[in-house]
């Protein structure tokens, strides 16, 4: 079940990170520099 909820974690980070690479607008990408934050504590099991 943590291997599911890992993949899941990282297929999700990998879009995020896609996209504010992405995105020309600089509070967009603070957005989601501050949206990929939890998920790579979540995706290192770090609560």
């Amino acid at each position: 079940m943590t291997v599911i909820y890992r993949g899941i974690v990282i297929f999700i980070l990998s879009f995020v990170v896609k996209c504010m690479f992405q995105e020309k607008d600089f509070w967009k990408q603070a957005t989601a520099a501050l949206v990929i934050l939890p998920l790579i504590l979540r995706a290192l099991l770090i609560k």
